[in-house]
C-alpha cells in the first residue's frame, strides 16, 4: 500500500507498505498539516547526511502491483507514485488495440512498464542504467509478470530510438519520463530543455499514425504547457494535447506538486 501522509516545509512523508518514509520535497513549500505523524518515520533522508533507519529492502503494493523498495544514494526508494495517476490514460489509450507495441523510455524501475504489460501491451523497456533494469525485472517477478511480453533494454534512449527507426520498427504508444540532467552517448551532457526536441523527433520517426504519447518531467522551469507545445511541434499539430501539473493529495489535505505531464493521441 502507498499513501502520502503529509507534505510541507520542503519535505514529504509517505507510507510505502510497512515503512513510513520522510524525505526532501523542494516543491512542498506550504506548512506541514499533521506534525505529529512525522515522529513515526522509519526512514529519513537528509541531503547532507544520507539515510537514517534500516537500509534493508522491503516490498510495497501500488495499484495491485508489487515493488521491491530500498533506500538509494539519491534519496529515492525505487517507486514514483505520481506516475500511477497517469496509468488510466495509458490503459484507456491501449484499449481496443491488440497487444499494442509501447516504448517506455527512461523507464527506471519499471512501474509504468508493468502497468502497461498488465493491460495487454507489448512493452519495450529502455533505460541506460543496468541496475535499474535489473531492479525492474525483479519487480516484474514480484508482480507475477515475469512472463509478460517485455523487452528489457539497457541503452541510451536517443541512440536506441534512432536505431529502431533505421530498423523500420514502429510503436503504437510511448511513455517518456526524461531526466532533468544526465549524460548521453559518449558522455555528452544531457539537459532536458535542450535535448527534448531531438528526443521527440526521434520518437516521431518510430510512431504509428495513431500513436498515443505520455511525456512527463520534473524539471524546474519547464511547465506542462512547455511539454504540450514540444509535442505539438514534433508532431506538427497532428494530435490532441492535454497538459497539466502532476499533484498528489496527502491524507492531511496537503497538496504536493510532483512534476508536469502532457498527453497526446495522434490522428
Amino acid at each position: 500500500m502507498y499513501e502520502l501522509i503529509d507534505a510541507g516545509d520542503g519535505r514529504r512523508l509517505e507510507r510505502f507498505g510497512e515503512r513510513l518514509v520522510d524525505r526532501p520535497a523542494p516543491a512542498a513549500i506550504g506548512m506541514r498539516l499533521d506534525r505529529s505523524a512525522w515522529d513515526g518515520a522509519d526512514l529519513r533522508f537528509e541531503r547532507d547526511g544520507g539515510w537514517t533507519g534500516s537500509a534493508d529492502p522491503w516490498t510495497a503494493e501500488l495499484d495491485g502491483l508489487t515493488f521491491e523498495l530500498r533506500p538509494t544514494d539519491a534519496g529515492q526508494v525505487g517507486l514514483f507514485p505520481e506516475h500511477a495517476t497517469l496509468w488510466p490514460f495509458l490503459v484507456e489509450a491501449s484499449a481496443g488495440l491488440e497487444a499494442p507495441a509501447v516504448l517506455n523510455a527512461f523507464a527506471s524501475t519499471g512501474a509504468t512498464t508493468l502497468a502497461l504489460a498488465r493491460a495487454g501491451a507489448s512493452v519495450t523497456h529502455v533505460d541506460a542504467a543496468r541496475p535499474s533494469v535489473a531492479w525492474a525485472r525483479r519487480n516484474a517477478a514480484l508482480s507475477g509478470l515475469e512472463g509478460a511480453p517485455v523487452r528489457w533494454i539497457v541503452d541510451d534512449v536517443l541512440t536506441f530510438t534512432r536505431r529502431e527507426a533505421r530498423r523500420g520498427r514502429r510503436y503504437d504508444g510511448f511513455a517518456l519520463d526524461p531526466p532533468s540532467y544526465g549524460h548521453g552517448t559518449g558522455g555528452r551532457r544531457w539537459e532536458l530543455a535542450e535535448a527534448l526536441p531531438d528526443l521527440l523527433d526521434a520518437v516521431a520517426a518510430v510512431a504509428t499514425d495513431d500513436a498515443f504519447l505520455l511525456l512527463t518531467a520534473h524539471t524546474t522551469g519547464i511547465t506542462a504547457d512547455d511539454l504540450g507545445e514540444a509535442l505539438e511541434d514534433a508532431f506538427h499539430g497532428r494530435g490532441r494535447v492535454a497538459a497539466a501539473p502532476l499533484e498528489l493529495e496527502a491524507r492531511s489535505g496537503a497538496i504536493l506538486p510532483a512534476g508536469v505531464a502532457a498527453r497526446m493521441i495522434l490522428r
